[in-house]
C-alpha cells in the first residue's frame, strides 16, 4: 500500500539541518516548524549523526532528502540503498521523502555529482517505472526535484517543464521545486522562469527550496552557499501566487553559516508566505 500525499503535512518555512548546529537546535530549541536532512548521512543503523537526528526530531517534523537513488540511471535500482532509506524512514517518519531528476550511476560506479537527462517520451517511461517501483517498495509517494543545469541534449525533444509536467503524472508523484535551480537553469539556457513556473501542474508543487548561487563569468553556477539572491526572491513571490502557501526550505550546503543567518532568511520567506495566507484568509 503506497500512502498519498495529497494532503499536506508539514507548514511554513523549514531549514536543511546541518551537524554544525545540532548543539544549537537541542540547546535553544528555536522556533522552526520542520527541518530537512540529507537522507544519505543518516542511513547507517547508529552512530552519532542517527542520534542526534533523533533527538531533533522528538521535537520537530522532519523531511528525508536524498542524492542516492540514481533514478535516471540505466543501472538496476539499488535495494540495498532504498531498504536502508526505507528502514529509516521507519525510525523518523518524515513528512516527505525526495531525491533529484538526475543520475548518479552507471555500472555500478557511483559518481559524486548530479547528471542530467535528456527530455525525452523514452526518459519519461524509463523514471516513470522506476519511481512507481521505489514507491511501491518504500510505501508512499515520493517528491523530485528539478536540476540546475549548465548544458542540453541534442536529443531532447521538450523543454524541461512539459518533462516535469508529464513525468509527475504518469509516475503519480510530486515535484520538489527548486528555485534557486529553476533561475540558474533559466539564465544559463536562455529561457523566462517565469514561464517555467506557469507551465508546472500547481497540484503537483509539495515543496519550495530556496538557496543561493554563485555568479561566475559567462554563467550561473549552483552552490547552494550564499544568501538567496534577488531574482530568486522574485521567483518565490510569483510560485507563491501560483501554488499557494507551500512548505519552503532554506537550504544552504556549502560554507555554512551560523544558525542564526539561517533563521534570518527563514524570516524573508515566513514573511511573504504570511503576506499570501493573509490575501487567501481575506
Amino acid at each position: 500500500m503506497i500512502t498519498d500525499l495529497s494532503s499536506d503535512v508539514i507548514k511554513g518555512v523549514g531549514i536543511g539541518l546541518r551537524s554544525a548546529h545540532y548543539q544549537d537546535i537541542l540547546n535553544y530549541k528555536p522556533t522552526v516548524p520542520w527541518f530537512e536532512v540529507l537522507s544519505d548521512n543518516y542511513l547507517s543503523p547508529g552512530g552519532m549523526p542517527l542520534y542526534y537526528l533523533e533527538r531533533i526530531r522528538q521535537d520537530y517534523p522532519v523531511n528525508l532528502h536524498g542524492v542516492g537513488m540514481s533514478l535516471g540511471s540505466t543501472d538496476p535500482l539499488n535495494l540495498d540503498y532504498l531498504l536502508r532509506l526505507k528502514r529509516l524512514a521507519q525510525r523518523i517518519e518524515p513528512a516527505y521523502i525526495s531525491d533529484h531528476l538526475a543520475w548518479i550511476s552507471v555500472n555500478g560506479c557511483y559518481l559524486n555529482d548530479l547528471m542530467p537527462l535528456p527530455y525525452t517520451k523514452e526518459v519519461i517511461e524509463h523514471l516513470a517505472r522506476r519511481i512507481l517501483q521505489v514507491q511501491e517498495f518504500l510505501g508512499r509517494q515520493i517528491l523530485l526535484e528539478n536540476p540546475s543545469l549548465y548544458l542540453t541534449f541534442t536529443e531532447s525533444t521538450m523543454p524541461e517543464w512539459e518533462f516535469i509536467q508529464e513525468l509527475l503524472e504518469k509516475a503519480d508523484c510530486y515535484l520538489l521545486l527548486d528555485l534557486n535551480n529553476v533561475y540558474v537553469s533559466a539564465t544559463n539556457q536562455g529561457f523566462d522562469p517565469f514561464d517555467y513556473l506557469n507551465a508546472l501542474p500547481a497540484n503537483r508543487v509539495k515543496e519550495i527550496h530556496l538557496a543561493g548561487y554563485e555568479e561566475r563569468e559567462d554563467y550561473l553556477f549552483d552552490t547552494h552557499g550564499y544568501p538567496v539572491h534577488n531574482p530568486v526572491w522574485k521567483l518565490y513571490q510569483k510560485a507563491l501566487e501560483r501554488f499557494g502557501t507551500v512548505p519552503t526550505l532554506i537550504e544552504w550546503d556549502t560554507d555554512i553559516p551560523d544558525f542564526e543567518v539561517l533563521m534570518v532568511e527563514a524570516s524573508k520567506a515566513q514573511q511573504q508566505l504570511a503576506k499570501v495566507e493573509l490575501r487567501i484568509g481575506n
